[in-house]
């Protein structure tokens, strides 16, 4: 009796070795359905964002609980262009993002050129974990003319 008890245990044991042991298979890379942002892009985008984003932000789009929102894979920056373009435009203060309230007042920053904007919303966009398509600087510069009136 003895003997089967432990052959069974020994047989357990080796399933349970032989499981965990299994590597798990790897998933599918998921496709981007954005067009790929160029490096310079990217890097021009960064130097704006250091400029002049980082300190309320941070260095990882976290933000600050009650006071900065994050950019990270929120509605404001994965989604539709010309509103977050005019944030960057018009400032934005009293909003809500994603239900949750923040409580600095974000400045504007209208001196930016179209350029420098498109880049740094870019890469946002493109940072943090994010994945959304490129702003262009024709699109800014359509959205600050219409934007002005």
């Amino acid at each position: 009796m003895k003997h089967i008890l432990a052959t069974l245990c020994v047989l357990t044991w080796c399933s349970y070795a032989a499981h965990a042991q299994k590597k798990p298979v790897p998933k599918a890379k998921p496709v981007a359905s954005t067009s790929a942002v160029s490096a310079a892009t990217l890097a021009a985008g960064k130097t704006v964002y250091v400029q002049n984003c980082l300190t309320c932000h941070q260095a990882d789009g976290g933000g600050v609980d009650n006071m900065n929102p994050p950019l990270t894979k929120t509605s404001y920056v994965l989604g539709e262009k010309p509103r977050l373009v005019k944030v960057i435009l018009n400032g934005l203060q009293g909003e809500d993002i994603d239900g949750e309230p923040y409580n600095n007042v974000m400045p504007a920053f209208d001196v930016l050129s179209d350029q420098q904007i498109a880049d740094v919303l870019t890469y946002v966009r493109n940072s943090f974990g994010n994945k959304a398509s490129g702003i262009k600087a024709p699109e800014v510069k359509a959205i600050r003319v219409a934007n002005k009136k």
